[in-house]
């Protein structure tokens, strides 16, 4: 057999493979994400800086907690007064000592030191990074120092592995359209249109597409990254979870004026 001289080479092979049943879809899917990955850098999955839930540091907690608590994430970027002066990461389990009546409680003494990366910096070297230094989240910023956005080790590891259980998964049987703390909805992307059309009385077509998320691509022009969002209907549409291959859940809002 001939050995693959380039990538597109090794791909064929691999693919080949797969066909003759000597490689699995699984095995073929991550074995493509890590040439993938090789090839991406972080501005390619980096959640924008405009998307960025963040933390004022001048904020008492009673403020910011249910803004925690309504976007379920595990840390948050602190910044002080500007997203540019981003001054550490905030873990919400440390919230529990503010439960816990710590009269001393103080954001500031609770805070992680951030770590900061280039757009430029390769994905793969950036995992390695995360791994060797036990970090799950990096501040990306740009060439004049200004903060460009976020990355965390999961939107890393799912450009290899696919989809990864965190803390926006519903349980396989649950609901596709979930009531969440504060008034927003979670859904999943397969939702069908015409439930979809149900739960918010909206009128969206479903002769072009079975989905929600074939929906968000077509209005997007492509697939949209998380952080993402787009107005449809009265509706505030983000995206919550995708991966380079796929939506997996959005967060639905009704924006003022609407019922």
């Amino acid at each position: 057999m001939r050995e693959p001289q380039d990538r597109t080479q090794l791909l064929e092979l691999l693919r080949s493979a797969h066909a003759r049943n000597l490689l699995d879809a699984d095995a073929l899917s991550m074995t493509e994400g890590v040439m993938q990955v090789s090839e991406m850098r972080v501005r390619d999955i980096m959640v924008p800086r405009a998307q960025m839930d963040v933390i004022d540091v001048a904020e008492t907690p009673d403020k910011f907690i249910p803004f925690v608590i309504a976007t379920a994430h595990s840390r948050f970027p602190v910044v002080d007064k500007n997203r540019d002066n981003v001054i550490g990461i905030l873990l919400a389990k440390d919230l529990l000592r503010y439960y816990a009546g710590e009269e001393d409680f103080s954001v500031r003494e609770m805070l992680r030191p951030a770590v900061f990366v280039p757009e430029s910096k390769p994905l793969n070297v950036l995992l390695r990074d995360f791994r060797a230094n036990r970090n799950h989240m990096a501040i990306v910023v740009d060439e004049y120092g200004g903060v460009a956005g976020l990355i965390s080790i999961e939107d890393v590891l799912e450009q290899i592995v696919g989809d990864i259980e965190d803390e926006y998964d519903f349980d396989d049987a649950a609901d596709n359209i979930v009531l969440e703390i504060g008034g927003q909805y979670r859904v999943k992307a397969q939702t069908e249109i015409e439930d979809f059309n149900d739960a918010f009385d909206t009128s969206f077509a479903t002769h072009d597409f079975d989905t929600v998320g074939g929906l968000l691509i077509d209005r997007f022009g492509r697939l949209p990254k998380r952080g993402e969002s787009v107005t449809l209907e009265g509706l505030r549409i983000s995206v919550l979870r995708a991966d380079s291959r796929r939506l997996h859940l959005l967060s639905v809002q009704k924006l003022p004026g609407r019922n």
